[in-house]
């Protein structure tokens, strides 16, 4: 047991100490006010600027949902000439696209995440992951004419045999019958998975690369396959994360204009088919909005606009509010 001098001389340096350190506190604290007014601002004008494009896309839509009101969000007819115009071709096409887009490029991720970070030998890692980065950085136009001058005209040729092999399968049928085009929304939706697959992957990647060696290492000393410490070591640990890139590369691809435009056949038709051409919202407004000639027009594809911005926050709330239970739950165990 200490003694009392000894309790005291304690006592004494840690009130020193705590001086010090407020000393110190208060040297520092117009640096500190400044670091805090700097990055709150920051994140403050972030809002600000979501709430401005909301505020405009609404004020400058408001023409046209005032003219149709809840009818222009069930309405499927597009029509100029006549001024009637109805947005549920293009909110159809846009999820559309992109749920063919994520069942595209979810599976295709993981595979290159999970060789590249479990299986691939050192001296292939650098370069496969250079490539993938490489992918992420070309213009989305790139992609929409390798879509339209190359992708296409092949996938002309195998439309037939999806026609042939599932045209006659009980209510799955009716999705891929049509002539062969080559260009329509399964065109466009494998075209813009093929284009979000080096955001997800990258994403992966990163984060897999973050799991502790010696998780792995002790789940092989316990005699476990690569499969069993993917699935139960890897992923686990990294879910909440793998979510986040997933929802990222969603939020991407309803955005998306060029490399969908090109390739997605830019009807207004709504049909069930999935080989017959479509439109998504993105793409209307990148083809029509030099041709809005008229206020109604104009605000019809600005409050389309607005219902693509509240799609985005939707899918993004959503992906956040999962995050959270799976952040939980991770936090429960």
């Amino acid at each position: 047991m200490d003694s009392p001098e000894a309790m005291v001389n304690n006592t004494t340096s840690v009130v020193g100490a705590s001086e010090q350190y407020s000393v110190g506190r208060k040297q520092r604290s117009p640096l500190d006010f400044l670091f805090r007014v700097l990055t709150g601002g920051s994140a403050l004008l972030v809002g600000l600027i979501l709430l401005a494009i909301m505020a405009s896309l609404t004020i400058e839509g408001w023409e046209a949902l005032r003219t149709f009101g809840w009818r222009f969000f069930i309405s499927q007819q597009w029509n100029p000439v006549t001024n009637q115009y109805g947005a549920l071709i293009f909110i159809v096409g846009t999820l559309v696209s992109s749920l063919i887009a994520m069942i595209v490029a979810i599976p295709v991720s993981f595979g290159i995440a999970l060789f590249i970070t479990e299986l691939a030998p050192s001296r292939i890692k650098s370069p496969i992951s250079s490539t993938i980065e490489l992918l992420a950085a070309i213009p989305s136009i790139i992609f929409g004419m390798w879509g339209l001058l190359v992708f296409a005209p092949k996938f002309a040729m195998v439309e037939p045999w999806i026609t042939d092999t599932f045209g006659d399968v009980p209510g799955l049928g009716v999705l891929f019958r049509g002539p062969p085009m080559g260009i329509g929304m399964l065109a466009a939706g494998i075209v813009l998975g093929i284009m979000v697959i080096p955001f997800i992957s990258a994403i992966m990647c990163d984060v897999f690369s973050v799991v502790p060696n010696i998780l792995r290492e002790s789940a092989y000393g316990l005699g476990a396959t690569t499969w069993e410490v993917v699935w139960n070591v890897v992923l686990p640990y990294t879910r909440a994360a793998v979510f986040g890139g997933i929802f990222l590369g969603l939020g991407r691809a309803l955005g998306e204009t060029m490399a969908v435009t090109f390739v997605i056949g830019n009807t207004d038709m709504l049909s069930r088919s999935l080989l017959m051409p479509g439109a998504s919202i993105a793409s209307v407004i990148a083809n029509e909005f030099t041709e809005a000639t008229t206020s109604l027009y104009r605000s019809a594809l600005l409050a389309l606009g607005l219902i693509l911005f509240i799609i985005t926050i939707i899918v993004l709330s959503v992906a956040r509010i999962m995050l959270a239970r799976i952040e939980r739950k991770s936090g429960g165990k």
